[in-house]
């Protein structure tokens, strides 16, 4: 299975018997901290537990694994980054600055994403997959732009879509490079950064006049 800022997959958790929404949160919110320092296969249920204030049986009765537990994490945080970052096929810099700008402020929300390229890859996605079906929808947004003559038709939208993701998240995806910025670069600051971004995106994909 493959995470980028379009890509996830998704496993319902099992109905709680009791212990209400509070809990359930709180799980959730351990999870992410957990799944972002250190992976799927090192994360331990255990130690979510305690930093949820529950214990493992009540982790299970929400989640039937790990696995689960991860999926749900992330497709939660990328339908929230979808909402946070809102793609306008017409204005694809300002989509890129947006990307840039979340993923700069949560460095531990790629990590979370990053992890699960690594350890689900080639594990599938389901039909009903939603982070596929937003993708899919935003390649339709993509392909309806270039149809009204707001986006350059001689690129397929699958392509324009993921340069676009990549050239955001370049500085998320190597913080060696931000550390090597901040010594070698003409201006250190992040503004420098994304304003790279935005201009490279530009360069490709012109906002549309």
């Amino acid at each position: 299975m493959s995470h980028s800022p379009d890509s996830g997959q998704t496993a319902a958790p099992t109905a709680a018997p009791d212990g209400g929404d509070t809990t359930r949160e709180r799980i959730l919110t351990a999870a992410m901290e957990e799944f972002a320092r250190h992976g799927i296969a090192g994360a331990r249920v255990d130690r979510i537990a305690k930093l949820a204030r529950t214990s493992k049986e009540r982790v299970y009765a929400y989640f039937r694994g790990k696995e689960a537990l991860y999926a749900h994490v992330a497709a939660r945080e990328l339908a929230v980054i979808a909402e946070a970052t809102q793609m306008d096929p017409s204005d694809l810099p300002g989509y890129a600055g947006r990307l840039f700008d979340y993923f700069t402020a949560r460095p531990d929300h790629q990590r979370l994403i990053t992890w699960g390229r690594l350890e689900l890859s080639g594990s599938g996605v389901s039909a009903d997959d939603p982070t596929q079906a937003a993708i899919a929808r935003k390649i339709g947004q993509l392909r309806q732009a270039q149809q009204a003559g707001r986006l350059d038709p001689a690129w397929d939208p699958v392509d324009v879509l993921a340069l676009v993701n990549q050239i955001a998240t370049t500085w998320a995806a190597q913080p060696e490079l931000s550390e090597a910025a901040a010594e070698h670069s003409a201006d250190p600051r992040p503004a420098a950064r994304r304003a790279a971004v935005v201009a490279a995106v530009e360069r490709l994909f012109p906002r549309a006049h």
